[in-house]
């Protein structure tokens, strides 16, 4: 294992390895360009879920290397590859989740407050653009 595997979790250790025997197994069983997408957005992409930096770089080794298991796609670079195979990166996939679940707290449909988390912009009030439902994140201290 590299150094960035070295310094990572257990958990995203375990994720990672985990992830690259199933994408193994998919480059093992299948040929098929469309198919091997669906089963790595199936089977290998719910791991790669990462809150640290170190993390996320080893987990974001596991789709460069799915990428490059595509035929086709093997001698582009990795932005292309993403693109050609419809796929987000892995950052935009985790932004996406929040706005999904920043979504659903304003909608009352999740476990936690919106008002917990977030606080109404007071400043767009006075403006005349937009909507009253921007948000602004509180800062956290360090209190006990």
């Amino acid at each position: 294992m590299d150094n960035i595997g070295c310094e990572s979790s257990n958990q995203c250790l375990y994720a990672f390895n985990k992830a690259t025997r199933v994408m193994g197994m998919i480059k093992r069983t299948i040929k098929i360009k469309k198919a091997m997408v669906s089963l790595y957005k199936t089977l290998v992409r719910p791991h790669n879920i990462a809150s640290m930096q170190k993390d996320k770089e080893l987990l974001k080794k596991v789709q460069h290397k799915f990428t490059k298991l595509i035929r086709r796609t093997n001698g582009l670079r990795y932005e292309v590859r993403v693109r050609c195979l419809n796929l987000w990166s892995l950052e935009k996939r985790r932004n996406r989740q929040d706005l999904i679940e920043v979504f659903k707290m304003s909608q009352g449909k999740f476990i936690l407050e919106l008002q917990d988390w977030f606080v109404l912009d007071k400043i767009i009030k006075e403006q005349l653009r937009g909507h009253l439902l921007k948000l602004t994140k509180t800062r956290c201290t360090r209190d006990c």
